[in-house]
């Protein structure tokens, strides 16, 4: 397919909306809350940080590239043809295919947690956890994992529309969607920290959460922290997935592809920030437990709200919020294998979207019936293994087999510095960091 022919985000700002809805998705509201709760907090944000400038921006920058340059819709054929040109196998494109099938993958248990995510709505709405306990609290999650035709109705709401989006095409679906969701998302979040940062202020809670996040003891750095670190900027970014080389196949040439992964990362960054100032407030008022992961986001903070002034509408809004983030990633996660087969087999956009909506949809049933399945795509195939490989692939791909003319025509005059800046870090960085993860999620879940 010509270059021409290609669909185009409309300007930067359209790009940036929805390439940061790309990457920001629940894990940022409750993942990164999680991880650094039980890994020093600040001493682990501070890694963090580091890990997100020196792997997850260049790597981001790594699949832009392959992208734009490829300039076909398919995320795959880009990479093939790119390898070819560069007089490599076109097998390096089986790195792009691993992170398109993880990415369907991850679709089909998000849409579980995404519907788990709608129900919370009315029952915050309508007083389902008014009087509760911790306890009858915790006892309503648990019962909701585990009633399947409950969630039917959010589950197969949430596909659906994720899907038509993507049947819509790239102007009028994913970034109509973005410049609704999203700033909508940021008001969201901005004015939960604000309420959560006054709320929590007369018992010393905002205190705490701020020294806590922002004044790190450097004692608490160890291999683990780092190893956590390096997780979370990997995970949190959307890297190997294969959706942000899609996203960069849009890019118009006026874009600068290294300024827009700066941009895209540290939005990302800057919001997983924002929901810990959101989070933990609260959870120091109330002396609650912050290594609870998704019980967090879904026993925790009903817990904690239940009894403050407005809560039902807060915890409303928090979980809409949570809504959207799902929504805007879970459209990025079809996009892929959608653009893909109508590039290859020359489909509409909306048959497509219908095939891998149908094959997702079916996956995600048997999440739905299964949370140990469930369990086993997240922590034992996609998480540990397919995506660190796929974002490995990638950017040695780049780093060390791309033409260099290819990468120099990506480029700009006044963006040649900060790239050959990032390509350092693409080259002998990124590629390392990405090993450990790789390792490191091999050997916690299987040795």
């Amino acid at each position: 397919m010509a270059a021409s022919k290609t669909p185009q985000w409309s300007s930067q700002w359209a790009f940036t909306l929805a390439a940061i809805g790309c990457s920001v998705g629940l894990g940022n509201l409750w993942r990164f809350s999680a991880e650094a709760g039980s890994n020093g907090g600040g001493a682990f944000i501070i890694v963090y940080l580091l890990c997100v400038l020196c792997i997850g921006i260049p790597a981001l920058m790594a699949e832009y590239l392959v992208g734009r340059a490829g300039q076909a819709t398919s995320c795959i054929r880009s990479m093939e043809d790119l390898a070819t040109r560069s007089g490599h196998s076109r097998h390096w494109g089986i790195g792009v295919w691993i992170g398109a099938i993880a990415a369907l993958l991850v679709m089909s248990f998000y849409a579980v947690v995404a519907a788990w995510v709608m129900d919370y709505i009315p029952r915050f709405l309508l007083g389902a956890f008014d009087g509760q306990t911790p306890q009858q609290i915790a006892a309503q999650f648990d019962e909701l994992t585990k009633n399947p035709m409950r969630l039917m109705p959010s589950f197969l709401i949430f596909c659906g529309l994720t899907f038509w989006l993507v049947s819509r095409g790239v102007n009028r679906g994913i970034e109509m969607a973005s410049k609704i969701l999203m700033p909508t998302f940021f008001l969201l979040l901005v004015s939960l920290c604000i309420y959560s940062l006054i709320t929590a202020a007369s018992s010393g809670g905002t205190a705490e959460a701020l020294n806590f996040m922002f004044a790190p003891d450097f004692n608490r750095i160890d291999t683990k922290v780092v190893v956590s670190a390096l997780g979370q900027a990997f995970f949190s970014i959307g890297i190997g997935f294969a959706m942000m080389i899609t996203y960069g196949s849009y890019l118009p040439q006026n874009i600068s592809v290294p300024r827009s992964a700066f941009i895209v990362g540290l939005s990302d960054t800057g919001v997983a920030l924002i929901a810990g100032m959101a989070i933990f407030p609260i959870v120091f008022h109330h002396g609650l437990d912050f290594n609870a992961g998704a019980g967090l986001f879904f026993e925790t903070l009903p817990n904690a709200l239940v009894s403050a002034p407005g809560g039902s509408i807060i915890g409303a809004a928090f979980f809409c919020m949570g809504l959207f983030a799902a929504l805007t990633t879970g459209v990025a996660l079809v996009e892929p294998t959608a653009a893909h087969l109508s590039d290859t087999l020359q489909w509409s956009k909306a048959r497509s979207a219908t095939v891998v909506g149908i094959a997702v949809t079916a996956v995600g049933f048997v999440c739905l019936f299964s949370l140990e399945f469930l369990d086993f795509l997240d922590t034992g195939l996609t998480a540990p293994i397919m995506l660190p490989l796929s974002a490995l692939l990638v950017v040695s791909f780049v780093g060390w087999r791309l033409d260099r003319a290819i990468i120099d025509a990506q480029l700009s005059d006044k963006d040649r510095a900060l790239g050959r800046f990032l390509m350092f870090f693409i080259r002998y960085v990124a590629p390392l960091m990405i090993a450990v993860i790789l390792v490191a999620g091999i050997r916690d879940q299987y040795f």
